[in-house]
């Protein structure tokens, strides 16, 4: 049972009209263009569902996911569906019936018994019909009709008038999920269907209409407020009143409601709780809370979640370097390690409690304590939320508004309004929930993405993220801390994405520069920025099938939805890594080889890049965000772990940067320094995130990265970092400066974690041994797959394998190893089945940095 969902009585009855409560529904095109002769024909539907998982199910359409079905299934956009279907009802002795109905995607008509109940626009709320007069005893039809999604977002802004927007349609004359209509990683599949639960909830006199458990700490004391909202029936004014009863740990509290009153706040005090925690903080405590509602002797309604006791709070205190952007948890400040989140699959229907947890479970497996759910996706399911709950993962909700300008006038501002109640009073209960954000990016385009001129007179939003959303939180979550939107700098005449205040969006680099430039940003808070990669292999040619293989392939390009996207993996190689044409100038399939290896590692490259430049300015830095952690489909994109739930290259260098204790090396100015002054020499930084102090010996050594490996330099000195804190560490002369650059490079060992290499020249023009003399592998078989072993002979720079490429189903438990001679890793991979294991030894299953360079 779902924390916002009451849980049936005596005296409430719900009656489910889905699929899984034996009601049999039907679809069927009434109107579209393009639609083929059969979609008049009515076909079978899912409900809970959507109408392209129930063409896909009847086998009318093939996977829109694959080659360039995408485009040929456009004409569902463009299409008029009705949802129908017959169901029993019994009458009781309830004497009010309510059609409930907690998601409609989206301008929809229902209609119950040939009568008209209501017409909808909005995805993001649910909404309770009073239907007493129309059901009947025995059979009764409930039909949903939905106007085609693309046409109604086109005539809705006709109707409110045409505002900025990015991508192909105008999702911001709708509250539909914007990323419906397709983005720069996500396919265009505006669809519609009954995507929540529908049914008829039978009551009497009174009904909990919603609850609002806000828990906090008073030293070590756990404080409950609890608000509890009614809805009376019309009559009930002059009948008795009803009890209130709120239970939680060792403690209850009741309130004696007289008739007609809508609300009610009782209040628990807990002694010596256990306070709940982020992941990496402490433990995740979670107690349950029950509300319930009683009419004399007779038991009503009961609702049953569960709370964390925790004070989360935001500073955006102005200092002498600008403007900080700090969360704290029980007054601990904490460096946010995250990733943004967008919905886990196009067709949003097919998710469940399981494929939420395990993603995030990717996000716990690399390090992170936040997830921020995008401002163009939906506000999600329960089983989301409360698995952030349980696995100590912070929450940055934003308000669905992303990348555009929106009406500010009627009807959208009273569906806003609606949606954004709904949300706050459903969520305010999370422990994990730690802050609103009313929007993304759109302050940052109304200043500089030339939305003025274009506007004129027209509202943009502004009064959205300004006034009625920050007050709506206020009555609503007081504890919850909001924000107007991201990036934003926090002061009135200050450049929304400026990097010395608040938060920062940082798109230049991947979009025009090459991502050396992460370093010019010392910013406070990085709460978006990203470099794309391809998904695995065996993702990647599942749904592209271009004969031959081309980065430029029209199938590929269907699954590359930035803008120039290939053309901006292509130059972001820069001066990095070579190209793959040169690499394979005559051998089409080997340049596929090493198109997909090169911009898999570059994409890692990249974004660790930033990260460890950003934690290298601790505290002046708290945190970063990267984008983004998932896909909704295959397709190249910036996400971490692709659509089939592969981890990326990236996703491993994420584990290595987002872990604890991490160290570094950056390049400082040392006035001082032995280039002469100014010169930024390589320096080394830790930057401990652990509760404990971080302490041994610390050593780092200049050394050669032919043969075998010898040390240059040495540098060896004691290490001592304190819980939540960094060190700057100074580098000897004859360490900072390499005799021959490009066949020298840094190695620094600290205790607890992982090695950190510093290179004086790229790897266009670093010389590294060849793999065949370089490497010796060796593979056993194992319990559930293999363990595969490579021992270097020279220096082998991140190692990775791919075992996806022989079985799709395979996993390996590591990537980006780098090895020194004499060193060894063995690579855990699980597979159901037998694998090649010669081909798990060579190209291109087994990649390296030496492929590239040593030719």
């Amino acid at each position: 049972m779902t924390a916002d969902t009451p849980t049936p009585s005596r005296a409430t009855r719900r009656t489910a009209i889905t699929s899984t409560a034996g009601v049999t529904w039907s679809v069927a095109a009434t109107r579209g263009p393009a639609a083929p002769e059969w979609a008049s024909s009515p076909v079978p539907a899912t409900v809970p569902g959507e109408v392209h998982t129930d063409l896909l199910t009847a086998g009318l359409i093939e996977d829109p996911f694959d080659g360039d079905n995408e485009a040929a299934l456009a004409w569902i956009g463009r299409t008029d569906w009705v949802y129908r279907a017959s169901f029993e009802w019994q009458p009781g002795p309830e004497t009010r019936h309510d059609l409930v109905a907690d998601g409609l995607d989206t301008v929809a008509t229902v209609s119950l018994n040939g009568t008209e109940v209501a017409r909808t626009a909005n995805q993001h709320r649910g909404y309770r019909f009073d239907i007493t007069s129309l059901l009947v005893q025995g059979r009764n039809e409930l039909v949903v009709a939905f106007e085609a999604p693309v046409d109604s977002a086109e005539r809705r802004s006709a109707e409110l008038g045409d505002r900025p927007h990015v991508n192909a349609h105008p999702f911001n004359g709708l509250r539909k999920m914007a990323s419906a209509y397709g983005w720069d990683w996500g396919p265009d599949l505006a669809g519609a269907g009954i995507w929540k639960w529908i049914g008829v909830e039978s009551w009497s006199d009174v009904r909990l209409a919603a609850v609002r458990p806000l828990a906090g700490l008073d030293g070590t004391q756990g404080v409950l407020d609890v608000t509890v909202e009614l809805e009376w029936a019309a009559d009930a004014s002059a009948g008795t009143g009803v009890r209130v009863q709120l239970e939680g740990t060792e403690a209850t509290a009741t309130a004696e409601v007289p008739p007609g009153q809508s609300a009610v706040t009782l209040q628990l005090r807990v002694p010596d709780v256990s306070p709940w925690w982020p992941r990496g903080h402490g433990e995740q405590a979670l107690y349950g809370v029950s509300v319930e509602l009683t009419d004399g002797q007779q038991l009503q309604q009961i609702w049953r979640g569960r709370v964390g006791f925790r004070n989360i709070t935001l500073s955006t205190a102005p200092d002498a370097r600008g403007g900080e952007f700090v969360l704290s948890v029980n007054d601990e400040p904490i460096y946010v390690k995250g990733a943004n989140w967008i919905p886990d699959d196009a067709l949003l229907t097919r998710l469940t409690a399981q494929t939420y947890r395990s993603s995030i479970t990717d996000a716990v497996d690399a390090g992170m304590n936040l997830l921020r759910v995008w401002g163009g996706g939906i506000y999600e399911s329960e089983d989301f939320y409360s698995a952030c709950d349980e696995l100590g993962m912070l929450v940055w909700q934003d308000f669905l508004f992303a990348c555009a300008a929106y009406s500010e006038d009627e009807p959208l501002w009273s569906e806003v309004e609606a949606e954004a109640r709904q949300a706050i009073t459903r969520l305010s209960a999370h422990a994990s929930l730690a802050v609103w954000n009313g929007n993304n990016e759109n302050i940052w385009g109304y200043v500089e993405w030339g939305w003025r001129m274009r506007l004129g007179s027209l509202s943009w939003g502004d009064r959205y993220y300004t006034e009625l959303l920050p007050a709506l939180v206020a009555e609503l979550d007081p504890r919850t801390a909001y924000t107007d939107g991201s990036p934003l700098s926090f002061a009135k005449y200050h450049h929304p994405n400026d990097p010395r205040h608040g938060t920062m969006h940082i798109w230049d680099v991947w979009n025009q520069i090459d991502y050396r430039h992460y370093r010019d940003y010392p910013a406070r808070f990085v709460s978006e920025f990203g470099f794309q990669g391809p998904p695995a292999w065996s993702t990647l040619t599942s749904v592209v099938h271009d004969e031959p293989a081309d980065p430029y392939g029209p199938q590929m390009l269907v699954h590359q939805k930035a803008a120039d996207g290939n053309g901006k993996l292509e130059r972001g190689l820069g001066q990095h890594l070579p190209h793959w044409d040169v690499l394979s100038p005559n051998d089409p399939v080997g340049m596929m080889d090493d198109w997909h290896w090169l911009t898999s590692l570059n994409q890692a490259r990249a974004v660790a890049y930033g990260i460890e430049h950003f934690r290298s300015h601790y505290p002046l830095n708290f945190g970063s965000v990267v984008w983004q952690l998932n896909d909704n489909w295959p397709v190249i994109s910036w996400a971490a772990v692709d659509g089939h739930g592969i981890r990326k290259p990236l996703w491993h260098a994420l584990r290595r940067v987002y872990a604890d204790r991490l160290v570094t090396v950056q390049p400082r100015t040392d006035e001082a320094g032995p280039a002469g002054a100014g010169a930024a020499m390589p320096t080394v930084i830790a930057h401990n995130d652990s509760p404990e102090a971080w302490t041994g010996e610390l050593v780092v050594t200049r050394r050669s990265t032919l043969e075998s490996g010898e040390a240059l330099a040495e540098q060896r000195l004691p290490f001592y970092v304190e819980a939540r804190s960094a060190v700057t560490v100074a580098l000897d002369s004859d360490l900072a400066v390499a005799g021959d650059p490009r066949q020298e490079f840094l190695q620094v060992l600290a205790p607890d974690a992982a090695a950190a290499y510093w290179y004086f020249v790229e790897d266009t023009e670093l010389r590294l041994p060849p793999v065949a003399e370089a490497l010796e592998v060796t593979v056993s078989a194992r319990e559930g797959g293999y363990r595969v072993t490579a021992t270097a002979a020279g220096l082998v720079k991140d190692l990775a394998l791919f075992p996806d490429r022989i079985d799709s189903a395979a996993r390996v438990d590591s990537c980006l190893v780098t090895l020194l001679p004499g060193d060894s890793h063995t690579f855990e991979v699980t597979s159901a089945g037998p694998l090649d294991e010669v081909a798990l030894t060579a190209t291109p299953v087994l990649r390296s940095v030496n492929d590239v360079t040593a030719r």
